[in-house]
């Protein structure tokens, strides 16, 4: 393993659209939402741990989730741990990491990574992840992986790339495009050079903190000015002082889409964003029917391509439903038609208006 490469998992999101069983104090990255016997971050962990040296995966994430980073992640060292005093979206979160790897490490290279994403072939995704590495620790490269399309999916953002590769199945960045409708999903998917965006990021830090100069000059002041208290006993300190001085902006936004030096390789590696019940239904085992179940005591009569999640313990008993998501926790039932589950946010929305945090 190579010691100048470096993982970052970003644990800090609330993953409202998994509401119910996703909680703000205990969001979907803690959780195992296909019973699979890990945890999201768990198996994000474990993906990244057969290629990166152990000490070199840090965990960046909410203050108040640091515990439980600790309980599930008990093999990473409690300073890899890193902890946001309030949620600024991703670009602070990698500014903060990438400066603090470079007064570690100068020449470290890094994969940022969201914790709560799902990728069923592992073997491809570290052969991608390793031949992204290699390309960015010779090329000064901020460089992002592409998801090939499968179906013109509105719910993810698109990258569309140049038609010839740079190097092996490697292509410089075009445009990037907020999730679009329908229509232009489909003129995308057809017209081939266009790749879902999965939030994966690659580069050597010192090129990202170039970038952070040019392009967020303000944010760069505010990590430049505290550099020397990275990794001694002042750094929490000054990451409470930093962070009330950035702008809540995404790297997407922030950086990526301004770039001119930004490359993509199209991958397959089985990834989902796992970002809402319907993508937990296309990755859970289906009956005969169709119905996915997570939970062991599920009994389902004339009822077709449902998604059941329901604790182990509880008996729930379906009859004739089509097409819901059924979510039944300690404290909260909800049954939505899956066609409305893109509104779940809303209906969390309108929770907190009516009946306060308790139930969020």
């Amino acid at each position: 393993m190579n010691k100048n490469h470096y993982v970052a998992i970003m644990a800090g999101g609330i993953g409202s659209r998994f509401w119910p069983m996703s909680r703000t104090d205990f969001p979907k990255q803690f959780l195992d939402i296909l019973n699979t016997g890990r945890t999201l971050i768990q198996s994000t962990f474990d993906r990244f741990a057969e290629f990166i040296p152990g000490e070199n995966i840090y965990v960046v994430t909410s203050e108040s989730y640091k515990p439980i980073v600790k309980q599930q992640l008990p093999e990473m060292p409690e300073a890899n741990i890193l902890a946001e005093p309030s949620r600024k979206n991703t670009a602070p979160c990698i500014a903060y990491i990438s400066y603090k790897l470079y007064e570690l490490n100068p020449a470290a290279n890094l994969i940022c990574a969201p914790a709560d994403h799902i990728i069923t072939d592992t073997a491809s995704f570290k052969k991608v992840c390793l031949e992204a590495l290699h390309f960015t620790s010779h090329i000064k490269a901020l460089l992002t992986l592409g998801i090939k399309p499968t179906n013109p999916n509105t719910g993810y953002g698109y990258i569309q790339h140049e038609q010839f590769s740079v190097s092996d199945n490697i292509y410089k960045v075009k445009t990037f495009t907020e999730k679009p409708d329908r229509e232009l999903a489909k003129t995308f998917i057809a017209s081939g050079d266009f790749l879902w965006n999965a939030g994966i990021f690659v580069w050597q830090v010192k090129n990202v903190i170039n970038a952070f100069e040019k392009l967020l000059p303000e944010m760069h002041e505010v990590f430049d000015a505290e550099k020397a208290n990275f990794n001694t006993s002042q750094e929490a300190e000054a990451i409470d002082r930093i962070y009330p001085q950035c702008v809540n902006i995404s790297i997407d936004y922030g950086i990526m889409e301004k770039a001119d030096n930004v490359y993509v390789i199209p991958s397959s590696f089985g990834w989902s964003d796992l970002g809402t019940w319907a993508s937990a239904y296309e990755n859970l085992e289906k009956d005969y029917l169709e119905n996915a179940v997570a939970g062991n005591n599920v009994v389902i009569i004339d009822a077709i391509k449902n998604m059941v999640h329901a604790d182990n313990d509880k008996l729930v008993l379906l009859q004739g439903l089509e097409d819901f998501v059924i979510v039944d926790t300690k404290d909260v039932l909800m049954i939505c038609k899956k066609e409305k589950e893109q509104e779940i946010k809303e209906y969390v929305a309108e929770i907190k208006r009516s009946k306060g945090d308790k139930f969020l």
